[in-house]
């Protein structure tokens, strides 16, 4: 066998290897990709300094720069629940080294809440699931529930006079109170806040009773006895909040939803890109230490599941949450 045969068989590999990405990706500077990463990299955080998607994407940048050598930085930003920071994204060049940590919502709610100029699910791709974990319904600690089945029992015995926040008007926050009203026969009233702190606050304060809010920001408060965890939406109870019923097992199957906090990047980085840094990702999670950061944050550790995966849930739950606020007549600002 020659050289040249040889050479031209490993090109052709290689080409074929990166042919998922579209045609004229596969370039020689593609293929120099292999000892990814060569340079800084930069993470992008959609949310504020000290938010949760900042504290993970601290969390892997750190990991990720001692496994690669080299620097990682990570870049908050804030501001139009999250529009902000995928446009930020989508003026990086598509080489890898500018990636995005976000929660699911933004592709699976956003879009449904503000109304944007530009598609979310076709301007990043989930590249891994880095956490996730169910909503908890959390309340007021003087309330005269002890648990769901007697706060139902309270609820009831108040109609139209209960309330419920959520962290923001259109979120699965404010769509899991409006499926609970309908699956049990309840008749709660929604305030939309602008964020879990305000709404948190409030909760805590006694001005509304109830709220459905993310593990990571209600947690330290449930743990502190400041709020009342009466059951979370994930399939399976949460090993952050053991004693703390799913609405599944409450005989609410409707309410079951789970978000996840994952790794992002523009579409079109070479598909063999995409699958490096994946496998690299998700050997990091494979970290007891890593994991242990991130649980300390109200994470549950992420499932491996693939990219196709991936989408098609951002699909299933854009799809859902499109439903559910169609059914009240809800308009994006």
């Amino acid at each position: 066998m020659s050289v040249t045969f040889t050479r031209r068989r490993v090109l052709r590999a290689a080409l074929l290897a990166c042919g998922a990405a579209g045609a004229g990706l596969a370039t020689p500077a593609a293929l120099a990709q292999a000892a990814w990463p060569d340079k800084p990299v930069r993470i992008i955080a959609a949310g504020p300094a000290g938010a949760t998607a900042d504290m993970a994407a601290r969390i892997l940048a750190d990991a990720l720069g001692k496994e690669g050598g080299q620097p990682v930085i990570v870049d908050p930003r804030p501001g139009a629940g999250g529009a902000l920071a995928v446009n930020e994204l989508s003026q990086a060049p598509h080489d890898g080294y500018t990636l995005l940590v976000a929660v699911n919502s933004l592709v699976s709610e956003i879009p449904h809440i503000i109304k944007l100029k530009v598609d979310m699910a076709r301007e990043i791709a989930p590249v891994a699931e880095l956490g996730r974990g169910g909503l908890v319904l959390v309340g007021n600690p003087e309330l005269p529930a002890r648990d769901f089945a007697q706060l139902k029992t309270w609820i009831k015995g108040k109609p139209g006079a209960v309330s419920y926040a959520s962290y923001s008007a259109g979120t699965l926050s404010h769509v899991l109170g409006l499926q609970l009203n309908k699956a049990a026969g309840l008749d709660m009233t929604h305030v939309g806040y602008k964020g879990s702190t305000p709404a948190l606050t409030d909760v805590m304060g006694g001005h509304v009773p109830l709220m459905f809010d993310g593990i990571p920001s209600s947690l330290p408060l449930i743990r502190a006895g400041k709020v009342r965890a009466y059951a979370i939406s994930s399939p399976q109870r949460s090993p952050l909040l053991p004693d703390v019923p799913t609405f599944t097992e409450l005989g609410y199957p409707q309410l079951q939803a789970t978000g996840w906090m994952g790794l992002w990047v523009k579409p079109d980085v070479p598909a063999a890109q995409q699958a490096r840094l994946r496998e690299t990702v998700l050997k990091l999670m494979g970290q007891p230490a890593l994991r242990a950061k991130l649980q300390e944050l109200g994470f549950e550790p992420g499932q491996p599941r693939t990219q196709e995966e991936l989408a098609r849930s951002l699909q299933a739950d854009y799809k859902r949450m499109g439903e559910v606020l169609k059914s009240i007549d809800f308009k994006a600002e």
